[in-house]
């Protein structure tokens, strides 16, 4: 079985749970990137009923944004119901810049509060396919499966990692009501991956073609410091709007009594943007205290 069918048929069993257990379609989400618009494509292919998910998470690319919202447009207009997901935290709706100041930390490789609460909140009680494969991390192998359950506790994730029948029929059978995940594509290579896009002409994120080797959030540790250099320099307004969150956080640490150490009083969001992004040139080396968000 090649990996378009493969895929194909896991979504196919995706959209069946999902109306078994959910009585509603299965949500393909979508972040703006090659994975989400390859699983886009297969969804469309497999003649499932389904609907598309995006989250707001307030520092997407513009190009990103854009291309969303092309999606959106072109889906709309065969019938698909398309829904941005405005991420909540402590019940009220979050953006990056409120949420900095409440975690009174900026987010590091380390310590990825946003992608928890910006981009994984989105499709609860619901079943739900993402972009994610193996090949990314060596501990998305590890933790991540063809079909996963994300139950509040997740202590109790379920996690099935092949497509055989008796750990289908496991999954089928654990009728937890949380949300359940289906990562159609885990297993496809990065070259699958743009094998398949320039085979089927799928149109992609227009930052590829600008050297661009990962579509994500603006300025996210995860990139690497030379690629968080050429997005911020590329994006000059989002390091505005970061640095103006490092000083309210330092504000609400000196309200709360956490503003000591190398966050001293007279500390300005500028340097801590320095410090974020690795910066040799700063006096010092400045270290997270405090941090119970």
């Amino acid at each position: 079985m090649d990996l378009e069918h493969r895929a194909i048929e896991r979504l196919r069993l995706a959209a069946e749970m999902s109306e078994t257990y959910y009585g509603q379609p299965l949500v393909i989400t979508t972040s703006g990137g090659k994975d989400s618009d390859v699983c886009l494509y297969l969804a469309a292919a497999s003649g499932i009923r389904y609907e598309v998910m995006h989250n707001h998470t307030s520092v997407d690319a513009p190009e990103t944004i854009y291309h969303v919202r092309e999606q959106f447009r072109r889906l709309e207009l065969d019938g698909v119901k398309c829904m941005i997901n405005y991420p909540q935290y402590k019940q009220r709706q979050i953006t990056m810049w409120t949420l900095i100041p409440q975690k009174l930390m900026p987010p590091t490789r380390t310590v990825r509060y946003c992608c928890s609460i910006l981009k994984e909140t989105g499709g609860m009680g619901r079943m739900i396919t993402t972009g994610v494969r193996w090949a990314e991390s060596a501990s998305r192998r590890t933790k991540r499966g063809i079909f996963e359950s994300m139950p509040h506790d997740l202590s109790k994730k379920v996690i099935i990692n092949n497509d055989n029948a008796d750990t289908r029929h496991l999954f089928e059978s654990c009728k937890l009501q949380a949300k359940r995940v289906c990562n159609p594509i885990v297993d496809w290579s990065d070259y699958d991956v743009w094998s398949y896009i320039h085979a089927e002409r799928i149109p992609v994120n227009p930052l590829y073609s600008c050297g661009f080797h990962r579509v994500g959030c603006v300025g996210c540790p995860m990139a690497g410091r030379r690629m968080r250099l050429v997005e911020f320099g590329r994006y000059p307004t989002y390091q505005r709007a970061y640095i103006r969150a490092f000083e309210r956080m330092l504000e609400e640490r000196t309200a709360r009594g956490k503003l000591n150490g190398s966050w001293r009083a007279g500390t300005t969001g500028e340097e801590v943007f320095r410090w974020w992004m690795q910066d040799r040139n700063i006096d010092g080396q400045m270290k997270i205290e405090g941090f119970d968000g």
